[in-house]
């Protein structure tokens, strides 16, 4: 029978360990419920790294969230590029205007879930960082630390696994201490209970942690595969003409919504396909849900072509001030230099 370990020990050491090694962050010096929701979006399947620089840039252009509000989607979700799954984007900048109708940030829980975007744990973790509210943010470090330290083996991804590990997280919620309690839990999981190759012999819990007593620590969380990753196909082409591109805006429900793409096969008349030339053929981007595998081409008619009517045509300069996904990036570096050394398919 497993020994069940003594849960003020599992916070207070945890709070010690936190109080010499967690992270400095620069959202973590104000309670600025704005800095930290901007920063808790962001972070959402980013590093923090990269995150960081995001943020900063952020913050310097629009300090406020006034100031985010006022601002047109696509200036947002041209800030945003380079950090993918664009929905986070356009739901930073819905909401933002939800907050600016309040009038004030939400300070409550019930309050701070009906915004744009915001679920359970960014509720919890905005809560706590700015309010002060008494609520465990459960996220992947959350389930991966209890699930080693208490010899867990429930799928964190059931309703079943959902509900004991927001109880168990809860219980050992210390007192008037959430925002710190919160924060060591996700630097502990990020820096040494990581998922792959785990500190343990530097871990201040190691002794009483189940997982590392009963050699599970590589079992532990468990959880079901329900993802299936299909692969997508696409011809991508940037044209040239008359010192312009064409580029139209993804409708609702696309991949890229919001974002802006060059054409793609089924925009093109076959003999206009026919005369594009391959740059490059395969390239591979892997988004969640799926891998997509694009073949980019270069397109210089001597006439203009005819695109469906939601194309507009930019001068080439002019396509950085639109919000493109990574995936136009690389096939306009490979494009817009042929175009500087006067090379003409």
């Amino acid at each position: 029978m497993n020994m069940k370990p003594i849960p003020s020990l599992f916070t207070s050491t945890l709070l010690t360990w936190y109080s010499k090694h967690g992270r400095h962050l620069p959202w973590r010096t104000t309670q600025d419920p704005y800095a930290i929701w901007l920063s808790e979006v962001i972070l959402q399947q980013t590093r923090i790294a990269q995150g960081t620089s995001y943020w900063l840039r952020f913050m310097e252009k629009w300090p406020h969230v006034e100031d985010l509000a006022a601002a047109t989607e696509d200036e947002v979700m041209r800030m945003w590029q380079g950090l993918g799954y664009y929905s986070r984007a356009r739901n930073l900048y819905q909401a933002a205007q939800q907050i600016v109708t309040l009038g004030q940030f939400p300070n409550t829980l019930s309050d701070i879930k009906r915004l744009k975007g915001v679920g359970d744990y960014t509720a919890a973790a905005i809560g706590s960082f700015a309010f002060g509210l008494q609520v465990a943010a459960v996220d992947g470090n959350f389930y991966r630390v209890l699930a080693r330290y208490f010899g867990i083996d429930t799928p964190m991804n059931t309703p079943e696994g959902v509900k004991l590990f927001a109880a168990l997280a809860q219980e050992h919620l210390p007192e008037g201490a959430a925002a710190d309690y919160n924060q060591a839990v996700m630097d502990f999981g990020a820096t040494l209970c990581t998922p792959k190759a785990p500190q343990c012999t530097r871990c201040p819990l190691a002794e009483t942690c189940v997982a590392r007593r009963e050699n599970k620590v590589d079992q532990l969380p468990v959880k079901l595969k329900t993802l299936k990753v299909l692969t997508r196909n696409l011809s991508l082409y940037y044209i040239r003409w008359n010192g312009k591109t064409a580029i139209h805006k993804r409708g609702s429900g696309d991949i890229w919504q919001g974002l802006w793409t060059v054409p793609e096969s089924e925009h093109l008349t076959p003999r206009l396909r026919k005369a594009a030339v391959l740059l490059q053929k395969g390239v591979k981007h892997v988004l969640t849900h799926r891998i997509l595998l694009a073949d980019f081409h270069l397109l210089s008619p001597k006439e203009k072509p005819a695109l469906p009517t939601d194309f507009i045509w930019i001068d080439e300069k002019d396509i950085e001030n639109y919000g493109i996904p990574r995936l136009m990036e690389k096939l306009i570096s490979l494009a817009q230099p042929l175009q500087r050394e006067g090379i003409r398919p």
